[in-house]
Order: structure tokens, then C-alpha cells, then sequence
């Protein structure tokens, strides 16, 4: 464990978060009529709220567990099983990546609110589900240290 990797990481954590809350949510409550700016911080944190669950119950094992095949992690890590105080990812205390990855779990689809915000009532469900889909599986594709060119070339060669 490096701790000077620790610290940063906690840093980045806490930064992330706040930009989601309450960043985003005053962002977009800014930029709505003042009847819905309540809505907007509501829908930022109520994803927030549910995107951490989802990642603590599945989203964390699909993205980062153990897989055969490459796509798809498993659910062997859902609930942070096998996860203890003495866990690695690298450099880093597995619980510690874990907050990390989750704040960037939580803020793509809060992103997404922008995109509906008066439009829609209550509309974060949808959000959820999209980010299931897409910020796990694409961050299973994704290595750290990879070049953009690498990225593209392991997510063709898994299609062939």
C-alpha cells in the first residue's frame, strides 16, 4: 500500500463527490425556472442515493470482479464480498477504490439530469438503468494505464 497514493485517492474521492453534490445539483438548479430548482436537487440526490446502492450490490463486482471471459466481472464481489480491511487493488485499499470508482458511477448519469432537466418530472430510474449498462461495462474494458489506442484495440479484438 503506497500512501501517498492513499491520500490523493481520498482526495479525488471527496472532489468527486462534491461535484455532484451539491456542484451539480446547483449547477442545474441554476439554470431552471425557481419552481424546479427543489426537483433538480432532488433528482441529483436521489441518483446519487440509488447509484450507490446499485454499485455496492452489483455495479462494483460487474465492473472490477473476477471474470474468465473479460466482459463480464462476476458477481463475486457483489456486496463487497471478500473485501476486507487488508484488500488491495494495486497500490490502493480495495474499499478506498471502490468510493473512488463509485463517485464516477454516481456522476454519469447526475450528468444526464442537464439533459431533461423541466422536462421531465422525476425522471432518475432511467438514469440508473443506463448507467448499469454502460459505466460498468465500460469501465470493465478499461485499464488504467492503457493509451487510448490500446483501449480501442482490446475492445475490437473482444469483438472479433
Amino acid at each position: 500500500m503506497n500512501p501517498a497514493d492513499t491520500a490523493w485517492i481520498i482526495v479525488a474521492t471527496a472532489l468527486v463527490l462534491f461535484m455532484t453534490l451539491p456542484g451539480l445539483a446547483l449547477f442545474y438548479g441554476g439554470l431552471v425556472r425557481a419552481r424546479n430548482v427543489l426537483s433538480v436537487f432532488m433528482q441529483c440526490y436521489a441518483i446519487a442515493c440509488l447509484m450507490s446502492l446499485l454499485w455496492l450490490a452489483a455495479g462494483y463486482s460487474i465492473a472490477f470482479g473476477p471474470s474468465e471471459s473479460g466482459i463480464w466481472g462476476g458477481l463475486d464481489k457483489a456486496f463487497l464480498a471478500g473485501v476486507d480491511a487488508e484488500s488491495l487493488s494495486g497500490t490502493l485499499p480495495e474499499v478506498l477504490f471502490f468510493a473512488f470508482q463509485m463517485t464516477f458511477a454516481i456522476i454519469t448519469p447526475a450528468l444526464i439530469v442537464g439533459a431533461y432537466v423541466e422536462r421531465i418530472n422525476f425522471g432518475f430510474v432511467d438514469d440508473a438503468n443506463d448507467s448499469m449498462a454502460i459505466y460498468e461495462a465500460v469501465s470493465r474494458v478499461i485499464e488504467w494505464d492503457e493509451t487510448p489506442d490500446e483501449v480501442l484495440a482490446k475492445m475490437h479484438s473482444r469483438f472479433d
